[in-house]
């Protein structure tokens, strides 16, 4: 099932930006048909900084209700529709699309069930019809080849219905749909099979779907096909009915009208409840009258058009009435023939449709752009060539040591390129990393890994936002509960405040500096080749899952946005940077690093600093001929 694509959005996200990037494409705009893809849409919009659209289709709360509604508990819900993930997915897309496309102004009642259904934006544009496809019963547009094809479809069409009718010159009632119960085709066998009047007047022509063996077709539409064969039987409408096994979808469903509107039929849409209704306009377009359901986007459309009748989907004498006054009204006919054809050229083209969405996407984007140029920093990765990840405590800040060069490296900071990005790797929190930025006035960052590497957020404007596919690829073979539970009962171990703990960091204090990596690994048993153990400073003890750390955060970015190692630059001083040092094209190591670290040795991509902190950074970029 198509849900079960929920858990691998992430990933897709990750891997569009990873190929947008590596071949140089960044689109101007983006839009999104359905939830899934309206949840990858609105986050390729905040890590990309692209405008997005969005149309719904088919909304999750709505499904819920409905399933709900017959017999299927919460839990099986959720198990096999992801309704919590995709109802969390489409309120942050009414909140950060550009606009919401709906067929009609109905449609935009069904979002009110959402939180954040009054801070959307909502664009109603009906579908277009292709005109040079649907065209006028009386008029073919056509080279010579596409007339002799016309001729041989109309032929066809001709043999599929005719065969079935002991009187085929008649008028044809039609209705084209699927076999579902909602198309609600049973009521109007119905209205037909007892009415002797619309009988004598007309033929009823029925295409629901193609069919080979009903035998071995869905339960539904098996149900649907035997009712009609059924109903045909009770009704004894042999010779009047005609309900052909097959046409081609792509090409003859404008023929099927056409057809009909010669012989001054009419065509039927009793839909219980019609989202849009495209056939309506197909057939307005090919000049056919309609008698529609009144429920949903008809109500709308009939009166734009002018091309038939408006009729309560369930009220057979409606129906009636409407299909009799069509067939037997000449004067009528034409003029909801005529008006049709006219109104859905000048209001349903594939035209306008393209030329006013192009105006909402133009305005969008304007709008969207005098947003982002007041934005204080850009996202840079996109275009990145150059990256330098710094760990904060200790290299880029030092207290103790009142801060050596940092005033002269935020200054060529502040100043970079739109190619050079910037990003600070801590064992803080992301709520203490921002306290520094700001505090002690450090360039902001286009994006964070915090938390030992078991966070990464990305920086816009005023706010930090997470990389989701991080968080979840993190979340794989990772026991947090249990792995909790054994270390808690380590005696040398205490517990950090709430601030250092988050769903993918486990951390400890020392209590008088004691180590027992032995005891550690023999009370993690099975999890202990599931995580990763850090300690840094003699005191801190940070357990992560397996894949977390700062390198592999690091090495996780670069794979995204296609920044090569080469192009790296990290600068560190303790035991928490190290695979973040030895996994980077260019490692530099501050003059007040750690002993822990004293293991790295200068090579020709690793520098140790003789300067502290910030003028360590800086000798380091200089060393490698990167400032």
């Amino acid at each position: 099932m198509k849900e079960e694509l929920w858990e691998y959005l992430d990933e897709f996200v990750g891997n569009s930006v990873k190929y947008l990037k590596k071949n140089n494409i960044i689109p101007d705009w983006i839009h999104s048909h359905y939830g899934d893809a309206g949840y990858a849409a609105c986050e390729l919009s905040t890590l990309l900084k692209i405008p997005f659209a969005h149309t719904g289709h088919s909304l999750g709360i709505a499904k819920k209700l409905k399933v709900q509604s017959m017999g299927m508990t919460e839990d099986e819900g959720e198990r096999k529709f992801k309704f919590s993930k995709r109802i969390k997915a489409e309120n942050r897309i009414l909140k950060n699309a550009s606009f919401i496309i709906t067929s009609t102004k109905q449609e935009i009642e069904t979002y009110k069930l959402y939180d954040f259904y009054k801070e959307a934006k909502y664009k109603t544009l009906a579908p277009g019809v292709d005109t040079e496809k649907f065209t006028p019963y009386y008029q073919i547009n056509m080279s010579g080849e596409q007339v002799e094809e016309e001729i041989q479809r109309k032929y066809w069409v001709g043999e599929y219905i005719e065969k079935f009718l002991s009187q085929p010159q008649k008028p044809c009632i039609l209705a084209l749909s699927r076999p579902d119960r909602r198309k609600n085709l049973h009521t109007l066998i119905d209205v037909y099979g007892n009415d002797k009047e619309l009988q004598s007047l007309a033929n009823l022509v029925i295409f629901a779907g193609i069919r080979k063996n009903i035998e071995h077709m869905p339960e539904n539409e098996r149900d649907v096909l035997v009712s009609i064969l059924l109903q045909m039987d009770k009704y004894d409408l042999y010779g009047k009915l005609a309900i052909p096994k097959k046409h081609d979808v792509e090409n003859e469903v404008s023929t099927i009208y056409r057809y009909c509107a010669e012989k001054r039929g009419v065509f039927t849409n009793l839909t219980l409840h019609e989202n849009f209704g495209l056939t309506i306009i197909e057939s307005a377009s090919c000049g056919l009258p309609v008698v529609a359901t009144k429920n949903g986007g008809p109500s709308e459309i009939i009166p734009n058009c002018k091309n038939g009748i408006l009729v309560d989907p369930l009220n057979v004498g409606e129906i009636k009435s409407a299909i009799i006054k069509i067939l037997t009204d000449e004067q009528l006919w034409r003029s909801y023939s005529d008006s049709g054809i006219l109104n859905a050229q000048k209001r349903y083209s594939w035209d306008r449709h393209v030329n006013q969405y192009m105006e909402w996407v133009e305005e969008a984007r304007a709008n969207f752009d005098k947003i982002k140029m007041t934005l204080p920093t850009d996202v840079r990765l996109k275009e990145a060539k150059m990256l330098l990840v710094s760990d904060i405590d200790g290299t880029m800040i030092s207290e103790e040591l009142e801060h050596p060069g940092l005033a002269e490296l935020r200054t060529i900071l502040d100043n970079r390129s739109a190619e050079f990005a910037l990003s600070y790797a801590s064992g803080r929190s992301a709520r203490l990393v921002q306290e520094a930025i700001e505090s002690h006035g450090l360039p902001n960052p286009d994006f964070l890994i915090c938390a030992v590497g078991s966070q990464i957020y990305y920086h816009r404007g005023s706010e930090y936002f997470t990389d989701k596919g991080w968080s979840r690829y993190l979340d794989r073979n990772w026991n947090r509960q249990e792995i909790k539970k054994r270390l808690d009962s380590l005696q040398f171990l205490e517990m950090q405040e709430e601030e250092g703990q988050n769903p993918h960091k486990i951390s400890y204090y020392l209590k008088d500096k004691v180590w027992k990596p032995e005891q550690v690994n023999t009370i993690l048993g099975k999890y202990r080749d599931q995580v990763s153990v850090i300690m840094s400073h003699d005191r801190f003890l940070d357990v992560l899952p397996r894949r977390a750390s700062k390198g592999k955060a690091l090495r996780y970015i670069c794979k995204k946005w296609s920044i090569p190692y080469s192009a790296v630059y990290t600068a560190g001083d303790s035991g928490n940077d190290y695979d973040m040092l030895v996994g980077a094209g260019n490692a530099i190591i501050v003059g007040n690093a750690a002993p822990e670290l004293d293991v790295l040795k200068p090579s020709r991509n690793l520098y140790r600093a003789s300067q502290n902190a910030a003028a360590g950074i800086l000798e380091g970029l200089r060393h490698f001929g990167a400032v």
